[in-house]
């Protein structure tokens, strides 16, 4: 239960129909509340802090204007809906934001009525919107649909497919939240004097008005109003610039400060009253009310709880700083991110090497394909991408770089199982897509060591390569079992407490801690088992037969580990390989088996996912009584 006694409103707030009734003062006083329960708790727990900050009065005029669940709000990622999630019902349990069986981070259809559309990847809320639009047009619905989206997820292809196939008679309303760059041409005295008027109610009554009389004329009518309109569409572009949006035919209205409550709410009430579809641009300034946030909104995008601090860089910066050093002396290699060079370590080679540094944009399919080109002319091409939103562009993988045999490097961030972001996160689908396409290799090292060397390998390796690594730092208890002198020169299968083991668990990436708990308890009950870890996984052929080197008897049952999804991934691939090659006997698969992994209350994800120590063990000694 969620404290709120502090606070003179936001406590009192059971849902969002209670915020009607508050007067402008009591309005502005809430907003300072939601901003101090948000940096208080996010910075406690960790979360999305910035981006949250910057929709407070924005959140709390849509749910003043609109009737939600009746009237549909859709938010782009859903990574700032926290305060949404506060006034719909959820305050009392936000502490549990982001941990096992509590709110998600995002926006979940199955957690309220008032998330009507699951979100985590971004760019897909006009795509959403449209549909619930289009459908309630159809059912003779008069409810609303509204869209929130940001201008960098604008970036993203989907959203102009979605804007090519609009409407204009849709109850559509999409609220462009611009906090970093702009997105119309409207700086100046003349852009802003002519936004403040087409903010204003006077306004909005007199271009009706204007419109219904000139529209009644007989005969002339409709003709002359459609004249009127292109002679002041000509006017307005040539003083003020072409409007992409009132290009497309829709209504554009903005820009409007979309920190200042009244005036982002009275757009709002507007917006409603035109009964079409209509485009707000917003402007809203991200951790607006908290200095640091202010100062970094990057840096604060996205934070961790209080306490966890390491003196390990994580995989992300040895990504950035191997391939820094490496551009540093070859000048064909580029580094090309869509839209996470920070999360992706990219910012030391973007300082060290602007100009062959791309960020793309949310377009991770234009990604794959721009350096699939660059490869074809010459250049070292690596997209450094998180697992999760890499399933955009299998299309490119398959067509543009492995059809072509091209040397494109994906170094792919987050693999593996997500625990607090959960299942729109979860990296457990990049093994199984990428291990049917010919031609690609996959490492996987899980220390920085190993990172490197298959950086540096992958650049020389003249096909497409993934190097897929796990959220955060390499552990000390995988180091002195599998490392115990130091760094290596070569990716290999490393192998821990195999002679004479009952059973060996083969697997890779950093569920193998939970391996080396699983051996451990092993070891109590008087059973051996051993462990093989992979450093790279694809060709399969190879390293089906470097596992049964290793292991020496094929008559040793093996469980193969794995946190990705069974079908078409590692352990069914291997198994196969060794099948064929007449070297597997009694084995088992372990991996996520035909669901998303979403996680129950007071439960680690590997416990959900069956993949915890105790699992691990008991499939140990299933084989070995089996054997």
């Amino acid at each position: 239960m969620q404290n709120t006694s502090k606070y003179q409103y936001l406590g009192k707030i059971e849902d969002a129909q209670m915020l009607k009734s508050l007067d402008e003062q009591a309005i502005l006083c809430l907003n300072r509340e939601i901003r101090e329960f948000l940096i208080e708790r996010v910075s406690e727990n960790g979360g999305h802090l910035a981006s949250n900050l910057g929709v407070v009065e924005l959140s709390v005029a849509l749910h003043r204007v609109f009737d939600s669940p009746r009237d549909h709000i859709i938010w782009d990622v859903g990574h700032q809906c926290y305060v949404h999630k506060m006034l719909t019902g959820r305050l009392d349990c936000f502490d549990t934001l982001r941990h096992s069986g509590g709110l998600s981070g995002f926006t979940k259809r199955s957690e309220s009525a008032h998330d009507p559309f699951g979100a985590g990847h971004s760019s897909t809320s006009i795509s959403a919107a449209l549909g619930f639009a289009m459908t309630d047009k159809l059912s003779g619905s008069d409810a609303y649909t509204i869209a929130v989206i940001g201008d960098g997820a604008f970036t993203g292809g989907m959203v102009h497919e979605a804007l090519n196939n609009m409407e204009k008679d849709l109850r559509l309303i999409i609220v462009l939240n611009e906090n970093e760059m702009s997105i119309a041409k409207n700086t100046g005295r003349f852009a802003n004097t002519l936004s403040k008027i087409r903010r204003g109610q006077a306004y909005f009554k007199a271009k009706k008005v204007t419109r219904n009389f000139v529209k009644s004329i007989p005969l002339i009518g409709k003709p002359l109003f459609a004249g009127i309109k292109r002679i002041k569409m000509g006017v307005k572009n040539f003083l003020y610039g072409s409007n992409y949006f009132e290009d497309l035919g829709l209504t554009y209205l903005g820009p409007v400060d979309g920190n200042d409550a009244a005036a982002i709410e009275a757009l709002l009430r507007e917006a409603k009253k035109l009964d079409e579809s209509v485009i707000i641009h917003a402007k809203t300034q991200k951790g607006l009310g908290y200095e640091p946030a202010e100062q970094a909104p990057t840096a604060y995008h996205g934070v961790s709880p209080v306490g966890k601090t390491s003196q390990k860089p994580n995989f992300s910066k040895v990504c950035g700083q191997v391939l820094t050093e490496l551009a540093n002396e070859d000048q064909r290699i580029c580094a090309i991110t869509a839209a996470m060079g920070d999360g992706t370590g990219l910012e030391t080679f973007h300082k060290a090497h602007p100009e062959r540094y791309f960020d793309v944009g949310i377009a991770e399919e234009h990604a794959v394909t721009f350096g699939a080109a660059m490869a074809a002319n010459g250049y070292l091409p690596v997209f450094a991408v998180y697992s999760t939103f890499l399933q955009r562009a299998y299309d490119q993988i398959i067509h543009d770089a492995a059809l072509q045999n091209l040397p494109l490097v994906m170094c792919i961030d987050r693999a593996g199982i997500s625990a607090a972001d959960g299942a729109t996160h979860h990296g457990i689908f990049d093994v199984a897509f990428l291990s049917h396409i010919p031609g690609v290799k996959i490492y996987t090292p899980v220390t920085a060591d190993g990172l490197a060397l298959s950086i540096k390998t992958a650049i020389k390796d003249n096909c497409p390569v993934a190097i897929r690594y796990p959220n955060g730092r390499e552990h000390d208890d995988v180091l002195t079992r599998f490392y115990p002198g130091g760094a290596c020169d070569d990716i290999d299968v490393r192998a821990w407490n195999i002679q004479d083991a009952q059973c060996v668990i083969v697997t890779h990436g950093k569920i193998v801690r939970e391996a080396i708990k699983a051996v451990e308890a092993l070891q109590e009950q008087g059973v051996r088992a051993g462990i093989l870890l992979c450093e790279y996984i694809k060709p399969y052929d190879k390293l089906a037969a470097r596992v049964a080197e290793l292991i020496g008897n094929p008559e040793t049952p093996i469980v193969f580990l794995e946190e990705e999804i069974r079908a078409g991934g590692f352990g069914m691939m291997l198994s196969d390989a060794m099948r064929r090659q007449g070297t597997l006997a009694k084995h088992a698969i372990m991996a996520v088996d035909d669901n998303f992994v979403v996680q129950t209350k007071n439960e680690s994800v590997y416990t959900t996912a069956g993949l915890d120590a105790e699992c691990i063990s008991g499939a140990v000694v299933t084989l070995i009584d089996q054997h």
